[in-house]
């Protein structure tokens, strides 16, 4: 009887990292072979077409991407026929690695693997939980008056509360004060997580992230050293070894009892997405002080996209999480989805008015969006 294929799912908000932290894995993948599942909430597969960039040229790397909803939620009908074509090359494949939506919560895919369709050929060996840890700083993910905040921050801890391991992402620039103050918050809003490791330039040593088997009835080999945290005498997460330092709750191996419990499976229906466009070549710097108002002025969380630039021959790619906005040459093709004969952007928020947004863009560049 064939060993059950491991699964590790890949959660965290909008912005996080998820996709450049998988980015990473995916080159130190050593003799693993892949089968990655990208979704994303809105209708253009960005995070899908820099993952194949990444693995171009890798045959032992298998993607695909599902855009434009939450894969395992509802009526869903792409997620278990998409594993099951990985059940039928399992002679082809080491690992899965499931990249959620950064709405999305961890649950639904791990409830459907437990089903009676996955399991025999399936195995959870972890959840990873990505935190854009200045955001977790900046108090990004607390409860306000604000209807919007609240739904944030219940979808954060949401997310935190079922994964075996927290990466702190983001960190490059902080202190250990600041680090221990991230810590301190993390277990704060999920006692129970066991793992709480740090990504410095979106990068995490494989041996943290894959082969965990945290899900399996025997406990886990490690040889790392590790303190118990929390507690007077841990050490400070950053003053471990860089690499492959971490904290463990020390807990045994465990189940998250997903069959007692309620999940938030039914999308708030104030999150939305939508895509706009302009045929016109745009100036990436206006175009990014147009982004950024956009998101002072508009509850917009992410936005991405491909843009024809007049200033280089090169696509440019744009990512911003709420008011950070970078914009940058990229060398490769744009995704089938979308059209290199136009500018494409992504913006996805909470009860967006596309109309003002559009406006604001079309008014700050001096080219039509719509």
């Amino acid at each position: 009887m064939n060993a059950p294929i491991p699964v590790t799912i890949v959660t965290g908000f909008l912005g996080a990292g998820k996709t450049t932290l998988l980015s990473g894995l995916v080159k130190r993948r050593q003799r693993r072979r892949l089968a990655l599942l990208i979704n994303e909430f809105g209708e253009m597969a960005v995070d899908g077409t820099l993952m194949r960039d990444v693995a171009a040229g890798d045959d032992h790397i298998r993607i695909q991407d599902f855009a434009h909803g939450l894969i395992a939620y509802g009526d869903d009908t792409n997620f278990i026929p998409a594993m099951l074509k990985i059940a039928e090359r399992r002679a082809s494949v080491d690992h899965v690695l499931i990249e959620t939506s950064g709405l999305a919560l961890p649950t639904a895919v791990m409830e459907l693997l437990q089903g009676p369709e996955l399991v025999a050929t399936f195995v959870l060996d972890a959840t990873l939980a990505v935190v854009d840890t200045p955001l977790l700083l900046g108090d990004a993910f607390e409860r306000t008056a604000d209807t919007a905040a609240t739904s944030i921050a219940t979808l954060f801890d949401q997310q935190l509360e079922y994964a075996d391991v927290v990466v702190l992402n983001k960190i490059d620039g902080l202190d250990d004060s600041a680090l221990l103050l991230a810590e301190t918050r993390v277990r704060a809003r999920a006692p129970n997580v066991r793992f709480l490791e740090l990504a410095h330039n979106a990068q995490l040593d494989i041996r943290l992230a894959l082969g965990l088997r945290l899900h399996q009835a025997k406990e886990l080999p490690h040889n790392h050293t590790y303190s118990r945290v929390p507690g007077p005498d841990t050490a400070v997460l950053a003053q471990q070894n860089r690499l492959n330092g971490h904290a463990h709750s020390g807990m045994a191996a465990h189940s998250h009892g997903l069959s007692t419990h309620k999940h938030f499976h039914e999308q708030d229906p104030g999150w939305m997405s939508f895509t706009l466009r302009s045929s016109s070549q745009q100036s990436a710097e206006q175009l990014k002080t147009a982004v950024i108002a956009v998101a002072r002025a508009e509850p917009v969380l992410r936005s991405k996209g491909f843009i024809r630039s007049r200033d280089s021959t090169q696509t440019m790619l744009l990512q911003g999480v709420r008011t950070r906005v970078t914009v940058q040459e990229y060398a490769s093709a744009v995704p089938e989805n979308a059209s290199s004969a136009q500018s494409e952007l992504v913006f996805i928020g909470y009860h967006l008015r596309r109309a003002h947004v559009a406006g604001m863009l079309s008014e700050m560049t001096g080219t039509l969006w719509k």
